[in-house]
């Protein structure tokens, strides 16, 4: 027999450390990996042409049904109950004050996402015992000739607080839709302030629908040391932009240490059971493909998914450097919406450097500021149609 071949029926043995990874690979990511996948939306595997519109469409069902039922809600509430009782009066100095920015939508009105949001807020406030969870305003900005229906509706309810009309004839002046978010955004943090002097705020747009344990870990998030030092913490993240592999370096971190941790395991599982006699044991190479391993697999599964475990305990959620898109939902602790709001009032936005860039750029070169992310979120963005900028006929949820 020739020698290639007596190497290559040596080479492909099962007795063959490189013929068992070869193997553990193929099935892996090649079965394994895409049958589990391919329906899960922030996997690689994920078929879109398969899975995409039908997906969208059912979010969209869900969130107009959620709307439908929020209005039948607050329209069925009287203004003498239990739920107007609790939230339209505001307590002077609270430790937590949520503003929830909105203006009219003329493009997905029916779905009421300010309604959806208001009637989340009304169910989970009183999880934090005796004392409400937070103080709440609604600031509605919308500065159209039309009413924004839905802040009308709320009246009866929360506090709603609006320019004054001097105010409004200042505010005419015509700029861009982005310099516009952003003195809205301004306007919000200030009259939160000058109202109730609270010691730290939340400002959520009115498509951030919170999560069930969104107070609980926002009082975690306050007790933990570096929030005294920190401008904002973001309490969202787009999933589509949550992968490892991305320029946030403190991922790759996370990343590396995610598979050490699992090689290592694995390999000192090994020595105790071992059903399919894998050669396998703990040494540098080994260890370093099974660190590869791991690597690959969690991302071509989705970090978002990773992260959903961290969900089991408000302690478990990570914080690390903010990143730089999108605040539906914002934490400003102690008085740095008011700094915010003077950061904001410096620099003039257009697209392109709309106010997230502004206070990105701003939390990395003032002296004396950071800045900080939460994950997993502590909101579901609902928001498929915006009300400042273009929307498709047919929204899509990638």
């Amino acid at each position: 027999m020739p020698r290639w071949k007596t190497f290559l029926i040596q080479y492909l043995q099962w007795s063959n450390t490189a013929t068992q990874a070869l193997v553990l690979a193929v099935i892996t990511f090649c079965i394994v990996l895409p049958l589990c996948c391919h329906p899960l939306i922030y996997s690689y595997y994920f078929i879109k042409s398969m899975y995409l519109n039908s997906m969208s469409e059912e979010v969209l069902r869900e969130s107009l049904d959620r709307g439908q039922d929020a209005l039948h809600f607050w329209q069925s509430a009287s203004t003498a109950s239990p739920v107007s009782s609790r939230f339209s009066d505001i307590a002077q100095r609270p430790d937590l004050l949520v503003t929830v920015v909105t203006a009219r939508r003329n493009e997905g009105w029916d779905f009421h996402y300010l309604l959806q949001v208001m009637r989340q807020l009304s169910g989970i406030l009183g999880g934090c015992g005796e004392r409400r969870c937070a103080e709440v305003l609604v600031c509605d900005v919308e500065s159209g000739s039309q009413e924004n229906q839905d802040a009308k509706l709320l009246e009866a309810h929360f506090r709603v607080i609006r320019r004054s009309p001097r105010e409004q004839q200042m505010n005419r002046e015509p700029v861009n839709v982005f310099e516009k978010e952003k003195r809205d955004y301004v306007f919000c943090l200030r009259k939160g302030w000058e109202l109730v002097k609270p010691k730290n705020v939340v400002v959520l747009e009115d498509d951030a629908l919170p999560k069930q344990d969104f107070f609980t870990v926002v009082k975690d998030l306050l007790a933990r040391r570096f929030s005294l030092q920190t401008l904002y913490i973001k309490l969202y993240h787009p999933e589509r932009l949550q992968r490892y592999w991305n320029p946030e370096p403190y991922r790759i971190l996370e990343w590396v240490g995610l598979g050490l941790v699992g090689a290592t395991a694995l390999l000192l599982t090994f020595t105790y059971w071992n059903p399919c006699s894998f050669s396998f044991k703990l040494s540098a190479s080994h260890l370093l493909f099974f660190t590869v391993y791991f690597m690959a697999a969690s991302e071509l599964l989705g970090r978002h998914y990773l992260l959903e475990v961290r969900r089991l305990s408000p302690q478990l959620y990570a914080v690390s450097p903010a990143t730089e898109c999108c605040t539906p939902a914002m934490l400003f602790p102690g008085n740095s919406s008011l700094r915010v709001a003077e950061y904001l009032d410096g620099s003039f936005c257009f697209k392109g450097h709309a106010k997230d860039t502004v206070l990105y750029r701003m939390a990395r070169t003032i002296p004396g500021e950071s800045s900080h992310s939460v994950e997993p979120n502590l909101i579901t963005h609902i928001g498929a149609y915006s009300s400042v900028r273009a929307n498709p006929p047919r929204p899509k949820l990638l």
